[in-house]
């Protein structure tokens, strides 16, 4: 078992107590096996960490690899005419090849930028692909194949029969949830309301009983869709899903902008986990969600950079920085400050997974899932005493990621890629969006 000690790092634990101390990090195998201010280094390999801050891996809570591939394709789009003119056609065109590059793309994109796990939601087909490119990177993924059986204006190949799109699921599921002891798990993915039967939908929350597992799925996005769902329905989105059985700690709600109180309180009671998506609302001109008022009432919130094609980064540092601005313009200056904004990115998003008694934070007996910054640029300076959350989430960006620790597994050192080629991934990308474009 190979044993790592960071030395003299600034440690932002995202601990219960807010911990931030100077000092040492051992990691056992995949495990954190102590934080002290000094651990004894005899017999470990030693990481030299003096003047880098360490921080628990970035957690974003909804994310489409599948659409990877499409970034700059749809842009100045609201939603349904973004889904319906240029990502359904497109998804519809993916084959396994194109699926898996676009899937590294999007990996390599949130390693680069200090993500470790995400919730990911596929399209119809070929999902095995996305599942290849997750356990060869070494990323911490839910996932699942998207649900779609219902709607109009929806290409031939992502129209699906009911007990096809669930037994499929079945199957992906019972082949990868708990994979590499458990970092690859399995999420039933309904793309939304709009696109699904209510007995798809029925089935959805009975086989997420069976098997234990997590329902993640699209709500109260748009005020369009939601007008869709009332009038095909008869009723808003999160109270139909609480009318199914669905609103429960299971499920995972991406989105969530115009919730009503009925709404609220339907998460707040049945502990229903939201995720929000402040980049891909403002693009798409969906709004803004009521994240303080959702915190206020103790619901779990996570953050998601959503899909390329409709943000058009996988950056979590941007996805912070826009999760505090765009609430002090509505709420005032204090609202949303750079501490609680970093543990919405980290133990926040553990929480909404399900994930809190492994990962969010740097504590003994976690996953060593581990980012290194190096915070020692000008737009990150003067460092003395200046608040470390503020530097985080306010001044620090992507290039400041030094190195990507996931299962206590280097997936990035020194800025080096080691589980994704770049180079071919780059290349291999040009080459399946230029063929699906010409199919």
């Amino acid at each position: 078992m190979t044993s790592i000690v960071f030395k003299q790092a600034q440690i932002v634990t995202m601990d219960e107590q807010d911990t931030v101390l100077i000092g040492d990090v051992l990691v056992e195998g995949d495990r954190i096996a102590a934080v002290a201010e000094h651990i004894d280094e005899t017999g470990h390999e030693v990481i030299d960490a003096r003047g880098k801050t360490l921080l628990p891996g970035f957690i974003q809570t909804h994310i489409h690899l599948c659409q990877t591939l499409f970034r700059g394709r749809a842009d100045d789009l609201e939603l349904l005419d973004w889904l319906k003119a240029r990502i359904w056609p497109m998804e519809a065109a993916h084959d396994e090849e194109s699926l898996y590059y676009s899937a590294m793309l999007g990996i390599g994109e949130l390693i680069r930028s200090g993500t470790t796990t995400i919730l990911d939601m596929e399209t119809v087909h070929h999902t095995d692909a996305a599942f290849r490119a997750i356990e060869e990177s070494g990323i911490r993924a839910i996932a699942g194949k998207v649900m779609m059986d219902y709607g109009t204006e929806v290409p031939v190949r992502l129209q699906e029969q009911t007990e096809q799109s669930l037994q499929e699921s079945v199957e992906l599921l019972e082949r990868w949830h708990g994979r590499d002891n458990g970092r690859i798990q399995y999420a039933f993915s309904p793309r939304f309301v709009v696109s699904c039967t209510e007995e798809l939908l029925v089935g959805v929350r009975d086989l997420s009983r069976q098997y234990g597992v997590k329902v993640h799925t699209h709500a109260a996005e748009n005020r369009g869709e939601i007008a869709l769902v009332e009038q095909e329905r008869g009723m808003r989105n999160v109270v139909y899903l609480d009318h199914l059985g669905l609103a429960s700690p299971d499920l995972i709600l991406a989105h969530c902008v115009w919730l009503n109180e009925v709404e609220k309180e339907i998460i707040r009671t049945r502990g229903v986990k939201v995720t929000h998506c402040p980049g891909s609302n403002l693009k798409l001109a969906s709004g803004i969600a009521e994240v303080p008022d959702l915190l206020d009432r103790q619901i779990d919130v996570g953050i998601g950079a959503d899909g390329a094609p409709c943000n058009n980064t996988l950056d979590m540092f941007q996805e912070m920085r826009l999760t505090a601005l765009i609430q002090k313009t509505l709420h005032g200056p204090t609202a949303m400050n750079a501490r609680s904004v970093l543990r919405m990115a980290t133990m926040g998003g553990a929480r909404v997974l399900g994930l809190d008694e492994r990962i969010g934070s740097i504590e003994a007996g976690k996953q060593a899932d581990l980012i290194m910054l190096d915070l020692d640029e000008f737009h990150t300076y003067p460092s003395h005493e200046v608040d470390p959350y503020s530097r985080i989430v306010y001044s620090a960006g992507y290039s400041d990621v030094h190195s990507v620790m996931i299962d206590g597994r280097f997936v990035m050192r020194d800025r080096l890629m080691l589980t994704v080629d770049k180079s071919k991934v780059l290349t291999e990308a040009d080459r399946s969006i230029q063929r699906l474009l010409h199919k």
